[in-house]
């Protein structure tokens, strides 16, 4: 009514977040924002010495929900934010990269989480050798959780090759040579930890180099079913110096049943051996294929 004076009291903090996002200084610079997640990647007691690794497979998983069947999911929204999402039994042990990430989103207000997340997993890997990713901005944070996918959508580590092609190729649309790249892109680097995924262990010599190893070593080595002493989980194993009796546990390397299934599966089988002998086109490639998974889901 034209005879009442309202009064609107807004907490100081809010008002500053607004002007800082909307007028911040810095607002569509993303070699900043790049160049501050760089910045954060090397953790001198942490892992291998790199949080690298584990952005990378926080970016991985942001996308791969994704179902090309009714669209939901992917990177779009930043739903790994919201419960169910972030308490994914997969998603175990991404709550480090994840708040590196936010300490930058402080940093930079005006980024949506949602390009962040996945701006993240591009340096990062970038970082450790990967070739140029086309990443574009124009991804929205959705406001609440009400668009969260359900659990259950990523890959599991126990499965067999027609699990891995319901995942990769059902709902997220990959190829089988788009399969083989993501799944030995991603497990080229850093290694898994007992106490978040129930395995142990590196999948290569160097956590922090991107490159064709991961092949190299599922077509060459001898690879034992052992158990996890920790969680009795099961796993393959080999040392780096295979039959060398002095070898000790940090030269032991690791594969997933997964990993194992890709040299199981014949067509899945011909693309390891493939890249296992071509480097370059396997990093190529995985820059290719890796772009396309940051747009899963995405509309501008």
């Amino acid at each position: 009514p034209d005879n009442f004076i309202y009064k609107i009291k807004i907490r100081k903090p809010y008002i500053k977040n607004q002007i800082n996002s909307s007028f911040h200084k810095t607002r569509g610079n993303y070699d900043l924002v790049r160049q501050e997640i760089l910045n954060r990647l090397d953790i001198a007691n942490y892992d291998d010495g790199s949080i690298a690794p584990n952005i990378v497979r926080f970016t991985w998983h942001c996308c791969a929900t994704y179902d090309q069947r009714d669209g939901t999911g992917g990177s779009n929204g930043a739903t790994m934010r919201f419960p169910p999402e972030i308490n994914d039994d997969g998603n175990t042990g991404l709550h480090t990269a994840k708040s590196c990430l936010d300490l930058v989103k402080l940093k930079f207000p005006w980024i949506t989480y949602a390009d962040l997340y996945t701006l993240g997993g591009v340096v990062a890997i970038e970082s450790m050798g990967c070739p140029t990713i086309d990443w574009k901005p124009g991804r929205i944070d959705f406001a609440d959780d009400s668009k969260v996918p359900p659990n259950g959508r990523l890959p599991l580590a126990t499965k067999d090759a027609n699990h891995i092609r319901t995942v990769f190729q059902e709902r997220m649309g990959f190829s089988d040579r788009e399969t083989v790249l993501l799944i030995g892109g991603g497990h080229s680097l850093g290694r898994c930890h007992a106490k978040y995924s129930g395995f142990k262990g590196k999948w290569t010599g160097n956590p922090l180099k991107f490159d064709n190893d991961f092949f190299k070593l599922l077509m060459s080595k001898t690879w034992n079913y052992t158990q996890v002493s920790e969680t009795g989980n099961m796993q393959y194993t080999s040392t780096i110096t295979e039959g060398n009796p002095m070898a000790n546990n940090d030269d032991e390397l690791m594969m997933l049943n997964t990993d194992i299934e890709l040299i199981k599966d014949t067509n899945f089988k011909k693309w390891v051996n493939y890249y296992a002998n071509n480097e370059i086109e396997f990093l190529n490639d995985f820059a290719i294929v890796f772009g396309k998974l940051l747009e899963l889901g995405v509309d501008r």
